[in-house]
């Protein structure tokens, strides 16, 4: 048994605090019970996902152990897990518990029992499923998240192994009789596959171990061309598709994967590969503005040669505002002012007896057509938005400005109406726009 070894090798001393995630099962017990021998720091996590009638009992057996062994316990239950995605969300849960330890007692690692059976199983089920070269390889020896690490000592470890070695030295362990349901995939790859691959070779499980390692060493030198590129194309949310469609399909592929993992720090499961398709055929298609929703409210948007990412736009229904003195909108502000020499597309000028007042700021609607000035006859809000390039993210906010009687006056920044009267003319009315994001607002 070698975990003191892999301990050392990761540089944990027995100085540092270790979060020792417990479940009460036999690979947990092995590892809590072998650590707190060893004289280790440690503080031992549990979680009752409520899933089981024998959860409670088996909170309570772990939570003895630790009072009898001076442990320090910290525990905690889950409720109204969803009935879909239930393991997924479950381990989501179980992590952000650890990782509020980890803050609360400022500790260095968390060690869990994952062994050499279960990245057998997890490279055989993603190989099946499908994922990526990372997602390939398993999980790894020690996982980096910055402010702690997150270490599996018992990787070299086999499930035989540790079971043997509890019963001889009679480390007691509760037993999950879901483990023995081949209703879950997992089970299935545990009671039918790998009993075969141990009769080709008894130590496979460290053959996998080494191909687990071989991938992530290809992961990491293909993730640092990744990475520079992403630094070059991929700006304030915003990938230049002149640069992307340069480089090869490999690093496309996983620039889209990295993109996404920024946007889904803590859910990635949401994602898939049909995502990642989706988005390369949003890339390639023919139109110039389009919109590809994703899980958790994240859009993707083509405008043009360039692709935004953005999560949670004002979107549905639009908004539609009577100006009185000054309006905000997701675009930037309008406003009545009193004097100004601006001639551009950012200040209309009006004479109110040729308005019906109020005046009314909203969003596009279907059919909205204006008469331009210094133009024959009247253009679609859409026409115009096109020609000026209007992202399609700005689209469904940019701020339209109307008469009482639905009249369209201005797209402010872009377009005045025949309406509009010249700098030296016979107005009484001057508006004013003033670009700029109210959700960035003191």
């Amino acid at each position: 048994m070698n975990v003191d070894n892999l301990l050392k090798e990761a540089n944990v001393t027995k100085d540092d605090l270790i979060i020792v995630a417990c479940s009460g099962g036999p690979d947990s017990m092995y590892l809590l019970n072998t650590l707190f021998v060893d004289g280790y720091n440690i503080i031992c996590a549990h979680v009752n996902h409520n899933l089981r009638k024998e959860s409670i009992d088996e909170y309570k057996f772990v939570e003895n152990y630790c009072k009898k062994n001076n442990i320090k316990f910290e525990g905690i239950s889950l409720h109204d897990l969803p009935s879909s995605n239930t393991e997924i969300v479950a381990r989501v849960k179980r992590y952000e518990f650890f990782e509020s330890l980890v803050k609360k007692y400022k500790a260095d690692y968390l060690v869990t029992a994952h062994h050499g059976d279960d990245l057998m199983e997890t490279i055989l089920m993603r190989i099946v499923r499908g994922s990526t070269l990372q997602g390939y390889s398993g999980f790894n020896f020690i996982t980096d998240k910055g402010y702690y690490k997150i270490i599996r000592p018992l990787i070299t470890m086999t499930k035989k192994d540790i079971i043997e070695y509890n019963d001889s030295h009679n480390i007691q362990y509760v037993n999950d009789n879901s483990n023995d349901d081949d209703l879950h995939t997992r089970n299935r790859y545990r009671h039918h596959i790998l009993p075969v691959l141990k009769e080709e070779d008894p130590n496979v499980h460290l053959k996998f171990l080494k191909f687990s390692n071989t991938l992530k060493d290809y992961y990491d030198y293909v993730n640092k061309i990744v990475y520079k590129c992403l630094d070059d194309a991929y700006q304030d949310n915003i990938l230049d598709l002149d640069m992307f469609y340069a480089y090869d399909d490999l690093i496309k592929k996983n620039i889209l994967f990295e993109i996404l993992r920024k946007w889904y720090p803590d859910n990635l499961y949401l994602v898939s590969d049909n995502n990642i398709n989706e988005i390369n055929k949003l890339i390639i298609s023919n139109k110039a503005n389009s919109i590809l929703k994703l899980p958790d409210n994240i859009e993707v948007i083509k405008n043009y040669n360039k692709l935004e990412f953005v999560k949670g736009r004002i979107l549905g229904n639009g908004y539609s505002l009577q100006l009185n003195d000054k309006v905000s909108t997701p675009m930037g502000s309008i406003k009545f002012v009193d004097d100004s020499d601006d001639t551009s597309n950012n200040v209309l000028r009006l004479n109110s007896t040729q308005v019906k007042l109020p005046l009314i700021v909203r969003t596009r609607r279907d059919g909205d057509k204006m008469v331009v000035k210094n133009m024959i006859g009247s253009k679609k809000i859409n026409d115009i938005f096109i020609d000026s390039k209007v992202k399609m993210s700005d689209r469904e906010i940019m701020p339209l400005v109307l008469d009482g009687n639905g009249i369209i006056l201005w797209v402010p920044g872009i377009k005045k109406s025949n309406l509009d009267v010249q700098f030296n003319g016979d107005y009484d009315i001057i508006l004013k726009y003033e670009k700029g994001d109210i959700n960035n607002e003191e």
